[in-house]
């Protein structure tokens, strides 16, 4: 398969390999969004209370059905953190309450819920999890041991940022559901990446990003509420969509989705990234970018003298994969990949361990990976 590498903006000095960070923009999406942002200013007040409007239900229809949901229940807001914080503002945990998750978790979801459990007297409970993975039902298990009878909601990543993991949260929220909790997922890393489909799942609250594997412009993330949920969630902010005039849909997207003035011309793209995924058979060039890392993992764990986090199978694995690596000089090492070779790589941190953390997108090649093995072997001083 040919490769579409000169279709993305990236550097062509940099090996990239770090698109879970912040993503990569195709030029034919990018250029989409700057089209959206020119109809904007060539006409503010038309595009903004008659355009927009429809232009965003095309957009926001598209994306329900790639991810298994109805338009009407979710809205787009800049990134995971900001709709996870919305989440907890919105839920009123009160003192004895537990949230209930794992170690593993993002750190600025971390963060979140310590700032308003110190708030709000509730507790967040991080449940041990086992590296290296053995199985789903091992993860289950232990998963579950945090549970008592004070928990009132769990809250997971649908796939971790330090390890990479891809977590069963189909059967933790199933589970969830028959205890009577509240389920907030963060799917950061899924969309375009992980087949997602929201009506399996069954989240109370789930949000991903467009802006990462799903290749649109950064800035775009959407927040799914179940509709038992919806009159509960508080908007951020209070602007028109609050107790509206002449309201056109419901009270969750008219609070949610009239904020005042701000440019929402990412959140336009998501027809743009559908062709452009369709045109360049962006499933198969993904479904080959997993095998790869199933075949290069325990390449790179042997490379570096250490072992896998998780058994070889996607169902554990996507498009990344994180390497344990023991070294003194995290940030060092990193700084040193990039500097002095022009590799763009993420020396993930997480309590006493670090990870090698590799990104393979489509525009990445087995070449860049070679060139990676090399630069390892040049810098055994880091690693112990």
């Amino acid at each position: 398969m040919n490769s579409i590498k000169d279709q993305f903006l990236l550097d062509p000095s940099v090996t990239y390999l770090n698109h879970g960070s912040f993503g990569a923009c195709p030029r034919p999406v990018f250029e989409n969004y700057q089209y959206w942002q020119r109809a904007l200013e060539s006409e503010p007040v038309q595009f903004i209370n008659k355009i927009s409007p429809e232009v965003l239900l095309t957009s926001k229809q598209a994306l329900a059905e790639y991810i298994g949901c109805l338009p009407d229940d979710f809205f787009f807001t800049q990134n995971p953190t900001m709709a996870i914080n919305q989440v907890v503002k919105s839920l009123n945990f009160q003192p004895g309450d537990e949230v209930l998750t794992t170690n593993l978790e993002y750190g600025a979801i971390d963060k979140t819920f310590d700032f308003y459990s110190k708030k709000h007297g509730f507790s967040y409970r991080k449940q041990n999890i086992s590296l290296p993975l053995v199985s789903k039902e091992k993860f289950i298990e232990e998963f579950w041991k945090g549970y008592n009878h004070n928990t009132k909601a769990i809250s997971l990543g649908h796939c971790t940022s330090a390890t990479a993991l891809v977590f069963p949260v189909k059967e933790i929220c199933q589970q969830a559901k028959e205890l009577g909790l509240i389920t907030i997922i963060d799917g950061a890393h899924i969309p375009g990446h992980i087949p997602l489909n929201l009506s399996e799942i069954k989240a109370d609250f789930y949000t991903g990003t467009l802006h990462k594997w799903l290749l649109g412009p950064k800035g775009s993330t959407f927040l799914y509420v179940n509709k038992s949920f919806q009159n509960l969630l508080e908007p951020l902010i209070i602007s028109w969509g609050y107790e509206a005039a002449k309201p056109t849909k419901t009270k969750f997207l008219e609070e949610n989705e009239m904020q005042g003035t701000r440019d929402i011309s990412a959140f336009l793209t998501v027809p743009a990234i559908m062709e452009f995924f369709d045109k360049n058979d962006l499933e198969k060039r993904k479904s080959e970018c997993r095998k790869v890392i199933l075949e290069q993992y325990p390449e790179f764990c042997e490379l570096l003298k250490t072992e896998p986090l998780c058994p070889l199978s996607e169902e554990f694995l996507g498009q990344m994969c994180s390497i344990p690596i023991r070294t003194d000089n995290p940030l060092n090492l990193k700084d040193t990949f990039y500097n002095d070779y022009k590799i763009e790589i993420p020396v993930m941190q997480r309590e006493k361990e670090n990870y090698l953390r590799i990104s393979y997108q489509v525009y990445n090649s087995l070449d860049d990976l070679d060139y990676l093995k090399e630069t390892i072997k040049k810098l055994n001083r880091f690693f112990k």
